[in-house]
């Protein structure tokens, strides 16, 4: 049996739907929407790899709008500056996936200690948390600000095990990214990795310690004291 006594989440893409700013692109673009979406998603998380790698920290909005017109710029589309404002703060109103918010309640019931940590900046992980409703849900709202390096950086893995003040080994970290669920399990986090769209886990010397299709299927993890139980 282990004992969890914490758990860090992973924010964009594993508790909010960095998709569900396709309304706003299509608005902007219609029907470009989904397009839109899936490669300023991408380029965004090329742009932290490659900043952590060159040493050239910039703020979460910063890469995010340099990937924005980036993508408008590959598919050839006049993207204006009031354009890029509204697109990028639709970033700071992303919706939830359905089961987040009773899972992160019935968590907190069960006696257990919850943190985001993510590599938004502050405002952009107190916007999205706060416009959802769910502050309340949290201990901890981490970002990878202070190190000034992004996710998969053990760097930023240790801001858990440092708020947390418990040993890694009692944190599970929750992601949908695979990339970030591997950074995890190397840091020394047992991990579970959300996997709703069936993709296969990558190449990279770990496994997760879970795999599931959604967030509440966290729950059948821990008993009604917290306690996790045995690895699948």
């Amino acid at each position: 049996m282990d004992h969890i006594k914490a758990i860090a989440f992973d924010l964009y893409g594993t508790l909010y739907d960095v998709h569900s700013v396709v309304a706003r692109c299509d608005e902007q673009f219609p029907g470009r929407g989904r397009e839109i979406s899936a490669i300023w998603r991408q380029k965004q998380l090329e742009y932290t790899w490659l900043r952590s790698l060159m040493n050239r920290y910039v703020t979460f909005e910063q890469a995010t709008e340099d990937a924005l017109r980036f993508t408008c710029r590959h598919l050839r589309l006049d993207l204006d500056n009031d354009a890029c404002k509204v697109l990028c703060e639709a970033y700071l109103r992303l919706q939830p996936f359905p089961e987040v918010a009773d899972t992160l309640r019935e968590l907190r019931r069960r006696g257990l200690k919850l943190a985001v940590l993510s590599n938004g900046s502050p405002h952009s992980i107190g916007a999205v948390v706060g416009n959802s409703g769910l502050r309340a849900e949290f201990d901890h709202l981490l970002s990878v600000d202070p190190v000034r390096v992004y996710k998969p950086d053990d760097r930023a893995y240790l801001l858990a095990e440092t708020a947390f003040g418990v040993t890694r080994s009692s944190i599970l970290f929750v992601s949908s990214n695979a990339w970030d669920a591997t950074g995890a399990r190397y840091f020394g986090f047992p991990t579970c990795w959300i996997n709703r769209s069936g993709n296969v886990f990558e190449e990279m010397g770990q496994t997760p310690d879970w795999q599931l299709g959604g967030l509440d299927e966290l729950l059948p993890l821990f008993d009604s004291r917290g306690s996790a139980l045995s690895r699948t």
